[in-house]
């Protein structure tokens, strides 16, 4: 399912309009990414919660050429089933 996919079944399931439906999302969306970028935790009872954590620099190898490279230290979103998503796939 891609975005659109998304957004057509939100607006079938909900009764409204794909364009009140695409704007809900994005809303969503926008919410969960500006309090990820404060470095708050977001979290939705049986579905999942998303955080972020440092993510160290250390070495790697280039393939083709086999030479150690340095790899920046970044942050990184990791993504948590909750029960109810994860008993609804098994």
């Amino acid at each position: 399912m891609n975005k659109s996919d998304l957004i057509d079944a939100m607006a079938e399931d909900a009764g409204i309009t794909k364009a009140a439906a695409k704007k809900s999302l994005e809303s969503f969306l926008e919410n969960v990414q500006n309090s990820l970028k404060k470095g708050n935790r977001v979290s939705l009872v049986g579905f999942g919660s998303w955080s972020v954590s440092k993510r160290a620099a250390r070495e790697g190898r280039n393939p083709q050429t086999g030479k150690t490279i340095k790899i920046a230290a970044k942050n990184v979103v990791k993504f948590k089933a909750g029960s109810d998503l994860q008993n609804s796939v098994n």
